[in-house]
């Protein structure tokens, strides 16, 4: 019985030797104090390894890397001023009597250079602009440092002024005022050392600005029924976040927006705009008064341009409708005659005048729910293209005297330029081509002064005037009589006497070294109408004389001579 027991004893000593041998030992753990796997150079951190279980046995360690093995019995490695070579995986084991642990799993550690600050602004309700705020405003001013989150930072903050208490990220600047602007920096520390100074955020405090209404039209007076947008503008404030208030006269309106909008204007519409903005909790001052009111459209006008009360057919125009203060505004036109219609929109048409087109010329504008009242009429009257009278003087000549040229237009004051011509016979087509004078081309003036003439000579003249340019016709041609006996063309008369009878047979002949002739008359009748001879043998002009045939003779060659008369 008793060596039973005993036996049993022996067992049960034998089963736990050999169930403890079955246990597996401690598996080892790689803490971090402080417990951040992201640390900065400079910083301080612990490396310990933690044996669940084993505590209160003498353990000897040995550490991954290798480096820390120094000295081997130790649980924990502090590194100090961390520098970016102690990044890595950290690992551990342990070791009593004879038998090792196995190695813990890796805990990676992360060695930065220190981040570099920045000091946001952060106004309470609002975005700020520019780092821009208004007297009276709230602005939290924040240092912000990436990577950073979750870690107790210390701060210090430039200026001084914002460091109470040294320890808070953002320091919050109530009812703000013009000493609070200037240059905000900060850095911060979790542990010894320090990060470096952020950029300087600059903040300024300006007293609030004063808003101006304006009207969004690019016109200047409102009629009744139109489209009318007033505007509040608040120079400086671009891109904040503003409430505004608008009022008329001392009565509120109920807008919050910056613009103010009114779909048909009418005379109760009428009175000063002002406004006033808000953001965050401080309200600017009220805005000047802007005055709207109802404007009685003006009676539109018909102008004419060019504005001669004597038009020609030919000549080109432009009517215009004019509404005097009505610039910019986006008008229909009508018109009288209904054929100007063609095009409503527009407030002047431009034609080539015709006789058709005389008559008169009236319009009015048309606006949204507006009409004006007919402008009055303005007289159109189309002619027929003038031809201006020449006269020449003196009309008989001695020799190298001066000749001066008049050319005579209907209404002369009306912007006429003057053009002067020879007339150079053409024989060929029994007619006369005409030759520009020197400087004879534009003239302002309605004379023109021939120095030295010599021979007998024909001038025509022509009036322009107008863009384009408009002619008149030609005149009749005028002749200057010289009495020089050296001229290149000579006419005889014979019998050769002054006086002749009616019946009588007279002959007029051409002389000269020319081979063609016709022989031309002026009757003292009509000194604007001429004729060449319809008797004409060779270069004799043979007529029975009658008291139709008075007048005055010449030759005129066909290379352009003439002779005397």
């Amino acid at each position: 019985m008793g060596h039973s027991l005993l036996c049993m004893m022996g067992f049960f000593l034998l089963s736990t030797v050999i169930c403890g041998n079955d246990e597996a030992p401690p598996e080892p753990t790689v803490t971090l104090q402080p417990s951040w796997t992201q640390i900065y150079s400079g910083e301080t951190v612990t490396v310990r390894c933690e044996i669940q279980g084993g505590e209160g046995a003498q353990w000897t360690y040995e550490w991954r890397p290798a480096k820390l093995n120094t000295p081997p019995k130790s649980s924990e490695y502090r590194i100090s001023n961390a520098a970016e070579c102690d990044s890595g995986e950290y690992s551990c084991r342990g070791k009593r009597d004879s038998s090792w642990t196995k190695w813990s799993d890796n805990i990676t550690l992360t060695v930065l250079s220190p981040p570099k600050p920045t000091v946001t602004l952060q106004p309470s309700g609002t975005q700020i602009y520019s780092g821009v705020i208004y007297s009276g405003e709230t602005v939290t001013v924040r240092c912000e440092i990436q990577g950073g989150e979750g870690a107790q930072w210390t701060y210090e903050w430039s200026p001084a002024k914002v460091n109470t208490p040294p320890t808070p990220r953002e320091y919050t600047i109530t009812n703000a005022a013009e000493s609070d602007s200037g240059g905000y920096s900060c850095r911060g520390r979790r542990g010894s050392p320090w990060t470096e100074w952020s950029d300087i955020t600059t903040l300024t405090v300006l007293s609030p600005p004063k808003p101006t209404v304006t009207l969004q039209t690019p016109w200047t007076r409102i009629y009744r029924g139109d489209r009318v947008t007033v505007r509040c503008e608040i120079q400086g404030g671009e891109g904040a976040q503003w409430t505004y208030e608008w009022r008329r006269g001392q009565v509120n309106i109920r807008e919050t927006s910056n613009e103010y909008r009114i779909n048909r204007f009418n005379e109760s519409d009428g009175g000063g705009y002002s406004c006033r903005g808000r953001r965050s909790s401080s309200w600017t001052e009220w805005s000047d008064s802007t005055s709207l009111r109802v404007t009685v459209p003006t009676k539109p006008t018909v102008t004419l341009q060019p504005s001669w009360t004597q038009i020609y057919s030919g000549e080109t125009v432009t009517v215009r409708c004019e509404i005097q203060g009505g610039e910019g505004a986006q008008w229909t036109y009508e018109w009288r005659p209904a054929k100007l219609n063609t095009t409503p929109t527009s407030n002047e048409h431009r034609f080539t005048v015709t006789e058709s087109d005389s008559g008169g010329y009236s319009c009015r504008g048309i606006r949204d729910y507006l009409v004006t009242e007919w402008s009055d009429i303005i007289t159109l009257t189309a002619s027929y293209k003038p031809r201006p009278v020449l006269t020449v003087s003196p009309s008989w000549l001695s020799p190298g005297a001066s000749v001066t040229l008049n050319c005579q237009v209907e209404h002369p004051s009306a912007g006429w330029s003057f053009y002067w011509y020879k007339a150079v016979p053409d024989l060929s087509e029994k007619s006369s081509s005409y030759e520009l004078l020197p400087d004879g081309s534009g003239t302002a003036q309605d004379s023109y002064i021939i120095h030295g003439q010599t021979h007998t000579a024909g001038y025509v003249c022509r009036a322009g005037r107008g863009d384009p340019e408009y002619h008149t016709d030609h005149s009749q041609p005028k002749f200057v009589w010289s009495a020089d006996v050296h001229s290149a063309a000579s006419l005889t008369v014979s019998p050769d006497r002054v006086q002749h009878f009616t019946s009588d047979s007279v002959s007029l002949t051409c002389e000269g070294n020319f081979t063609e002739w016709r022989v031309m008359t002026v009757p003292p009748s009509d000194p604007s109408y001429y004729y060449n001879c319809w008797r004409m043998t060779g270069s004799t002009c043979n007529i029975y004389t009658s008291k139709s045939d008075t007048g005055v003779y010449w030759c005129e060659s066909g290379s352009g001579e003439f002779s005397s008369a």
